[in-house]
């Protein structure tokens, strides 16, 4: 199936040009209830409804270092620092935006506006402590997310090799378009990946270059305690602006269209814009104490 939240917060699934409700206030109530949630018998034509950011989850768990190409490429314009694949932080769920809702350049924060295609792993079932071999029945599902990173921010905080700030400003988690459950992917390690920038391609490849596996993630990151309907990425592919000879020709900035693709998964499209025309005001200025 693939779900959506949709409209004002009502929760559904897809089905052809339908969308059909369910009988359930939030997505995470859905996995929550162990996906046994009945239909109102309500639906709506898709083109219709304004999809949102399909859930909102209670933890967000980021994965840095699982695609060794993305580390390579940024060693190559002597950018990156040692990574670890166990390295995990955690997402700001505020920052959370749906498809075609547009992400907010900041202009008084950062000047390095990059992003990064990843997809995340929907947890349906709680558990801690548990193996890999454990771990499928732990998986719900798929999503596109894309981690949009200041990078000028994030070049101080690597100097202490924490990942926080630059990637949890207001607007920069889009997710989505929809969550397509697990039993609709045969193989989750073979899927294309693809990030375009106004039609360029900026980014591609294919799940299967990642270095640790999806059961091996979720199990790894289990200690930390895992409640329906968490997310947890993969880590990005090669080809984010940082790794350019000429970065700045490549940096995200208003007017840009950003779409995040990744086969069966669909397609996460949303468009830049700035300060002003997002509040109508000019940006407010940046307090800092570094």
């Amino acid at each position: 199936m693939k779900l959506v939240t949709f409209n004002e917060g009502r929760v559904g699934r897809i089905d052809g040009d339908t969308v059909v409700e369910f009988d359930c206030q939030t997505m995470r109530e859905y996995f929550e209830r162990g996906q046994n949630v009945s239909e109102t018998g309500i639906t709506f034509p898709l083109s219709e409804v304004k999809l949102r950011a399909p859930i909102t989850p209670k933890k967000f768990f980021h994965t840095a270092g699982n695609f060794r190409e993305h580390h390579e490429d940024l060693e190559r314009v002597n950018w990156s620092h040692p990574v670890n694949k166990g390295i995990v932080f955690f997402q700001n769920v505020d920052a959370i935006i749906g498809p075609e809702d547009p992400i907010v350049y900041p202009e008084q924060l950062t000047k390095e506006l990059d992003y990064e295609l990843e997809m995340a792993i929907v947890i349906g079932k709680p558990g801690k402590f548990f193996s890999s071999d454990q771990a499928l029945e732990h998986i719900a599902g798929y999503l596109i997310f894309n981690d949009v990173t200041a990078r000028d921010i994030q070049r101080n905080e690597m100097k202490s090799g924490v990942f926080s700030f630059s990637k949890a400003i207001d607007t920069f988690c889009p997710i989505g378009p929809y969550i397509v459950t697990a039993d609709e992917i045969d193989d989750p390690h073979n899927l294309e990946m693809e990030l375009r920038v106004n039609g360029q391609v900026r980014q591609k490849s294919n799940t299967s270059h990642m270095s640790v596996s999806i059961p091996q993630l979720v199990a790894y990151h289990s200690p930390q305690i895992y409640s329906a309907g968490d997310l947890l990425t993969t880590g990005t592919i090669a080809g984010v602006a940082a790794s350019r000879d000429n970065p700045f020709d490549f940096y995200l900035k208003p007017g840009d269209i950003v779409e995040a693709e990744i086969e069966k998964l669909g397609i996460l499209r949303n468009p830049v814009i700035s300060w002003l025309d997002a509040y109508g005001t000019e940006p407010p200025a940046a307090d800092s104490w570094i």
